[in-house]
């Protein structure tokens, strides 16, 4: 029997029910991700305030993708990777980049590869990031504000991943084409 329940708009606390309302008309469907952190209306409520702030963050949309596929992969959620997979998809962003941020290979762009790297480093260090590869970040020619904007990213999809894997969150059929296995 499983712990956690895969909630409705109907089924819902109904602190929760305004969110999924709003996540549903946002995609045309709930998310099985959504109904599950439903069963904590704070839980959704705190991850989508802060995704919609790190979609605010100095980062343009590919960067806030690499950011995100970064620390999907490295916490392994198929379904984080399979979802932003899809996003950098509609973004029309070149395959080698998604097949490199999927297989956590050295991404095509040396900007990109140092954003990817120094969101790597923050994991690693939680947060402590050694001034060689703050200043390495920096010298690829991203700003101040943008290594505190990949924080607030690694917080954010810290918070959907773990949720996501601790629910054991479906994969949504949209987006079977994308799915993604982490490596053993």
């Amino acid at each position: 029997m499983p712990v956690f329940t895969p909630y409705t708009r109907d089924t819902a606390p109904a602190a929760a029910r305004p969110t999924l309302d709003a996540v549903a008309r946002k995609f045309g469907r709930l998310p099985a991700a959504v109904g599950l952190m439903a069963g904590s209306p704070e839980l959704l409520a705190g991850f989508l305030a802060a995704n919609a702030s790190f979609e605010a963050s100095s980062l343009d949309p590919v960067q806030r993708e690499v950011v995100v596929l970064t620390v999907a992969t490295r916490n392994g959620c198929h379904l984080c990777v399979a979802m932003h997979t899809a996003t950098l998809v509609r973004l029309g962003a070149d395959e080698t980049l998604t097949l490199a941020l999927r297989d956590g290979g050295t991404l095509p762009d040396a900007r990109l590869e140092a954003l990817r790297r120094f969101t790597l480093a923050v994991l690693d260090h939680a947060g402590a990031v050694p001034e060689a590869e703050l200043r390495a970040f920096l010298d690829a020619g991203h700003e101040p504000r943008a290594a505190l904007d990949v924080v607030l990213g690694v917080g954010t999809y810290t918070i959907s991943t773990f949720a996501n894997r601790l629910t054991r969150a479906p994969l949504d059929p949209p987006l079977a084409p994308y799915a993604w296995k982490p490596a053993a």
